[in-house]
């Protein structure tokens, strides 16, 4: 690939984005993480089965047989988790029972896998006033409240 030009690795780019929109297959970094963390969970005994939550449903992207919800957030060299939208009539409302911060390394490979309960989620986020929603820090301080379930060479 480090012959071809910049022209071409666009068009490149390009063609496997399409071609992957196609036949249906992740390509944005959220799905990606999204996809990675269902895997994980239901491949590993112990940890509940997993399915994707109807497309729109807000601030929820895994269901799990017994009806917990899993908000998923995906980062790589972020410095915060993707917004999590507080219910706008009751903003203390809880949204999901389990978050999920999958780290994914720069291959897009899991790097680590952390959950939060809900009650842990409400005590360490933060408020984003540009978004006008709540988001967790990505410190290690932060990270390491929440229950590392995979961590890559471990």
């Amino acid at each position: 690939m480090s012959k071809l030009s910049d022209a071409e690795l666009v068009r490149l780019r390009v063609s496997v984005e399409t071609e992957m929109k196609r036949r249906g297959l992740a390509f944005e970094i959220g799905q990606i993480g999204e996809e990675i963390a269902i895997d994980y969970f239901n491949s590993t005994p112990g940890l509940p089965n997993l399915q994707h939550a109807p497309t729109g449903t807000k601030n929820v992207d895994a269901l799990s047989r017994n009806g917990d919800r899993y908000s998923i957030k995906t980062i790589m060299r972020a410095k915060k988790t993707g917004t999590i939208y507080p219910d706008p009539s009751d903003e203390n409302k809880q949204l999901f029972e389990y978050l999920l911060v999958v780290k994914l390394n720069n291959s897009l490979s899991l790097e680590r896998l952390y959950l939060f309960h809900w009650e842990q989620f409400v005590e360490l986020r933060l408020w984003d006033k540009r978004m006008s929603a709540w988001y967790l820090s990505c410190s290690k301080r932060t990270l390491s409240q929440g229950e590392l379930l995979y961590e890559r060479g471990a």
